[in-house]
């Protein structure tokens, strides 16, 4: 959140900073986050997180890697929508800011929507997360309050293990997706998400756009650009 200069001259030093541990309402949260437009914060279950520094090949790249990824398949999908670091009002207890997220656009009938000052509410259908190792909140915390929003699909890459998870929302649970027999996950939200994990978790790129490509070639791909074409118009 980036606040304005008139609030940041008038009123941050009346507003006490985020810390680590804090507990806060969500409003509350979001008053003092405006307040410190230089940090990236999340509000889990009640707990504010502020982010420490982040590393560039235990981080930054793989970051970039997914935002590549999921980038190729928003701009072959009429209808759905990619965010970088978007703050996602979730409940009165959770406002994370995911690394990426995937959504499809309201008027294609998405869970989602943008609020009329600018961020998203609501479950995201896919969100993907950077986690340094299975330590992180990202995989308890974090992950059960996705769950509980009815985030579809979630993506937790532990980079430093070299071990990515993708969970599929199912009957309330998270299960794991399984990859076939050439090492491909398939997402069961978005048609034609195709992942080639060890090529992403090795860096290679050049493989996990030709296997996402053969997804958005497939018939399901098209068939569901069609679907998302007619939602809209309804």
């Amino acid at each position: 959140m980036a606040a304005s200069v008139e609030h940041g001259l008038n009123n941050s030093a009346s507003i006490p900073p985020l810390e680590s541990g804090d507990r806060l309402t969500r409003h509350e949260f979001e008053r003092r986050y405006t307040a410190m437009p230089d940090k990236k914060a999340e509000l889990i279950e009640g707990v504010v997180y502020v982010a420490s520094s982040l590393r560039f090949r235990s981080h930054g790249l793989p970051h970039g890697n997914l935002i590549i990824w999921l980038g190729n398949y928003k701009v072959s999908t009429p209808g759905v929508e990619l965010g970088d670091n978007a703050t996602v009002r979730l409940d009165l207890d959770n406002e994370p800011q995911p690394d990426v997220l995937l959504l499809i656009d309201k008027p294609a009938r998405g869970q989602a929507q943008i609020s009329e000052d600018d961020y998203v509410e609501g479950a995201p259908e896919l969100v993907a997360e950077v986690a340094a190792s299975s330590a992180s909140i990202d995989l308890y915390d974090k992950k059960r309050a996705y769950r509980r929003n009815g985030v579809q699909e979630y993506i937790v890459w532990q980079t430093l293990e070299n071990k990515l998870d993708w969970f599929c929302l199912q009957n309330g649970e998270y299960l794991p997706l399984v990859a076939d027999a050439d090492g491909v996950i398939k997402s069961r939200v978005f048609p034609g998400l195709w992942l080639a994990v060890i090529s992403l978790v090795t860096e290679d790129m050049t493989q996990v756009l030709a296997v996402l490509q053969q997804g958005l070639s497939s018939k399901e791909h098209v068939e569901f650009v069609q679907h998302l074409s007619q939602q809209s118009k309804i």
